[in-house]
């Protein structure tokens, strides 16, 4: 596994981090701590969470993921992990998380206190705003519409409350998730205006289906030195091509269909096709190729992985240090532009 630093802070992390987003839906507490303790004994030393998690969210469950985490953390020696999480905005509702999330000074320190509590640790070395708290079109949305911008809290506010975190020693580092180029352009503007701490990473979907992040972010990225945490690399498994195979497999694309939407699309099935033909006629698991095209990508910092059983997290896991073939990738981009991001 290799170990590469993280953008432009003194962090150090795997190429693989491992996703948790199953723990306490789809994983019990036990198969949670089998999954990091295997994902730990393949060289992953980042490990992500939420405030949210499980997915899909429910008021039953939230904080759950973070709470197997840190049972799991408290046996760990802590300077050896690198662990993320996130706050939750508004963009998606959930008003059973402090009666409706926001990004504002007093939901920031009661989403990070309750974190910090339920992960059994007193900092976390990266900590992301998991939507912005202004309005921007969301999962499967594929164009910006000015009429639905709402009162937000300003990003300056944002920016300076994290700031108290990171001088209380609290946070490390701070990042973005599903963030824009305008936003994340504004974020290190305002930072560095005003001598706040500046943007370490961002955390958005990149994939076979849904390369978007391309036409604009990996640009402004490159410039600003903020690498991607690429979440999604399989697509909701459908990239394994297990769908294709039986449609009503076993996934998330059918426990949760309503949470899956973008990836029902006319155009994605087709896609799917040709990138697994690819990886049967180059003798690759379509799960690894997937995933290692998304690992060698100039602007990713770490690829996000995630499992419900630990014979796919192995599967995810050999995809370590692989570089693919120059007519495999030539054979990816001319099914690209034949598909273009058919899951944004």
């Amino acid at each position: 596994m290799n170990i590469r630093p993280l953008g432009t802070t003194d962090l150090r992390v795997s190429e693989f981090c491992l996703g948790t987003m199953t723990f306490g839906e789809q994983n019990t507490e036990a198969e949670a701590h089998a999954q990091l303790d295997l994902a730990v004994a393949h060289g992953v030393n980042f490990i992500d969470v939420a405030e949210m998690y499980p997915v899909p969210p429910r008021a039953e469950t939230q904080g759950r993921t973070e709470s197997y985490v840190g049972s799991w953390l408290a046996r760990q020696a802590r300077d050896r992990v690198v662990l993320a999480t996130k706050v939750t905005g508004p963009a998606r509702g959930y008003d059973w998380i402090r009666g409706g999330p926001r990004i504002s000074p007093e939901h920031l320190r009661e989403a990070l206190e309750g974190s910090l509590r339920r992960l059994r640790t007193d900092y976390v070395d990266l900590y992301q705003i998991h939507w912005p708290d202004r309005y921007v079109p969301m999962f499967g949305e594929s164009s910006y519409d000015a009429s639905r911008e709402r009162e937000t809290i300003p990003i300056r506010t944002q920016l300076e409350t994290l700031a108290g975190f990171v001088r209380e020693g609290k946070v490390r580092h701070i990042g973005l998730s599903n963030e824009t180029p305008w936003g994340l352009g504004e974020f290190m503007r305002l930072a560095s205006e005003h001598g706040l701490p500046r943007i370490a990473t961002i955390q958005n979907a990149y994939h076979l289906l849904n390369r978007t992040f391309e036409t604009g972010l990996a640009e402004v990225c490159h410039h600003l030195e903020v690498p991607l945490l690429a979440y999604s690399p399989l697509a909701f498994g459908a990239l394994t091509g297990k769908y294709l195979a039986d449609p009503q497999a076993a996934g998330r694309l059918n426990l949760f269909p309503g949470f899956g939407r973008r990836y029902a699309k006319p155009n994605v099935m087709p896609a799917v096709r040709e990138y697994l033909r690819i990886a049967r006629e180059a003798g690759l698991d379509p799960a690894r190729m997937a995933i290692a095209f998304v690992a060698t990508r100039r602007f990713v910092g770490a690829t996000i992985i995630g499992a419900t059983s630990l014979d796919q997290l192995r599967t995810n896991l050999g995809a370590a240090g692989m570089t693919l073939p120059e007519d495999v990738l030539a054979e990816i981009e001319q099914v690209h532009l034949r598909y273009p991001n058919p899951a944004p």
